[in-house]
């Protein structure tokens, strides 16, 4: 049995729920394995951010039709506030102080 290797993302490692999708559609995986591990990065920030399990299958759903397609980042994504390797953007504290999921300060 060949076992594919998916690449990870940044600051997130590939979740098997993703994997499992990406493994099903060659065009999203050949995207996949084109963008940046930043824009990789990016769609798993997005797809596991949310806390709603339902969301969470619509995301990564999302993901594989939207890299079929040929999109290389989440649309409107705020950007991934868990990487450590800068600090988050004034309209990334605004957005999330806004939310009021995260006490941020500026």
């Amino acid at each position: 049995m060949l076992i594919k290797i998916i690449s990870h993302g940044t600051t997130h490692k590939l979740p098997d729920d993703l994997r499992k999708a990406l493994s099903v559609s060659s065009k999203a995986c050949a995207t996949w394995e084109d963008i940046t591990p930043l824009a990789r990065n990016e769609w798993i920030c997005w797809t596991i951010s949310v806390k709603n399990e339902k969301t969470r299958t619509e995301h990564v759903k999302r993901t594989i039709v939207e890299l079929a397609q040929g999109k290389r980042r989440p649309c409107c994504w705020l950007g991934c506030v868990h990487r450590t390797d800068k600090p988050m953007s004034a309209s990334q504290k605004y957005v999330l102080g806004k939310r009021g999921k995260n006490k941020v300060s500026i």
